[in-house]
């Protein structure tokens, strides 16, 4: 396989991005999202989202992509400033099926937390992640995430409801460092 190579996205990104997007819903969001939605355009929907997002962000964000051959494999959207205890809020990292498992997610989280740092010098980085989903929920273990508040969420886009769980790096440079070096 190439290397993968991180950059911040542009328009130009925006059907990639929404395709994986859709793709990771429709493979991991099943039982939190309603079946129809999902079975349904959530491509439209998407690029919709992902358009206001990278050329009108309402809020100070940033989008990192992963790339391969000129293809984006991944991608991290941060919204800094998000919640004044726990920081700034990676909002979305989802890596492309065929690539899962390859450090791909890594990677979006150390160029996440290198953004936090320089963007805004000692805040937290959290997320939210299903509670249905368990894959995820070792991947940010493994990555020293302090699991914490579990909380109903939802409405999602197309409606449903699931319990979600918030992981937290009051230090986001520990992402830097990687999963198995020490602090």
């Amino acid at each position: 396989m190439t290397a993968v190579t991180c950059r911040i996205a542009t328009t130009d990104d925006v059907q990639a991005i929404a395709a994986l997007h859709a793709d990771s819903w429709r493979r991991n969001y099943r039982g939190a999202y309603l079946d129809s939605f999902l079975d349904g355009d959530v491509l439209p929907e998407r690029v919709a989202t992902w358009t206001e997002r990278i050329s009108r962000p309402s809020q100070p964000t940033i989008t990192i992509v992963a790339e391969s051959d000129g293809d984006v494999v991944g991608f991290a959207h941060t919204i800094f400033d998000e919640d004044g205890t726990w920081g700034a809020l990676l909002d979305n990292l989802h890596v492309t099926h065929a690539r899962k498992s390859s450090g791909i997610g890594s990677l979006l989280m150390a160029e996440t937390a290198t953004a936090v740092l320089r963007e805004r010098p000692g805040s937290g980085l959290y997320l939210w992640v299903l509670e249905q989903n368990e894959a995820a929920q070792r991947f940010y273990e493994g990555r020293r995430g302090t699991k914490g508040d579990r909380e109903l969420g939802g409405p999602f886009p197309g409606g449903g409801r699931a319990y979600k769980i918030r992981y937290a790096w009051p230090d986001p440079s520990i992402l830097i460092r990687g999963p198995s070096e020490t602090p």
